[in-house]
């Protein structure tokens, strides 16, 4: 199995120029002028790329090692599914309306893309995160959580039933 190099700058460049044509289509279609974004190269796992918004600040992540193997494939998709996320949170906000919802594909029809959700690309040599799982019991059956639905638990944040019994998963 061949490991992928993660993308250069000159590559990163190329990603910034397109990522900035969509931010300059969209205020064309919208008839608004829209900033640039900052973007990361820093995205790793199984995502090629995701807008995020911390209190103010947007930001655009991009997975350097799944543009290197799909490269065009995130100039053409990844970059404007992203972009348009950017898009529909200024116009709307981020919480108002659905990530993929009418707004957002609205946009996607307009830059000429297919409004696809996710994209299933092969992994292989391909660094993935590896998600950490904990055992589980209910009444009936052993369950498996990920890190995320365990923390909320030992947090008293959420409770989950278990769908075959009802009973409360508790951990084994």
């Amino acid at each position: 199995m061949e490991t992928i190099t993660p993308i250069g700058k000159e590559l990163q460049q190329q990603v910034l120029e397109q990522t900035r044509h969509f931010i300059g289509l969209g205020s064309e279609l919208l008839d608004r002028r829209f900033a640039d974004v900052p973007v990361a190269f820093d995205l790793r796992g199984r995502t090629a790329g995701m807008y995020r918004v911390k209190g103010r600040q947007r930001l655009i992540r991009y997975n350097p090692w799944i543009f290197a193997k799909y490269f065009e494939d995130g100039l053409h998709v990844t970059v404007p599914h992203e972009v348009a996320h950017y898009l529909v949170d200024c116009v709307y906000g981020i919480r108002r309306v659905k990530p993929h919802g009418p707004e957002w594909r609205k946009i996607m029809d307009a830059f000429g893309v297919d409004g696809r959700a996710t994209a299933r690309f092969d992994l292989e040599g391909i660094p993935v995160r590896r998600e950490r799982q904990f055992d589980y019991h209910c009444g009936c059956q052993p369950h498996r959580l990920g890190t995320r639905r365990h923390l909320k638990i030992q947090r008293g944040e959420a409770r989950y039933l278990c769908r075959q019994c009802g009973n409360h998963l508790v951990v084994a």
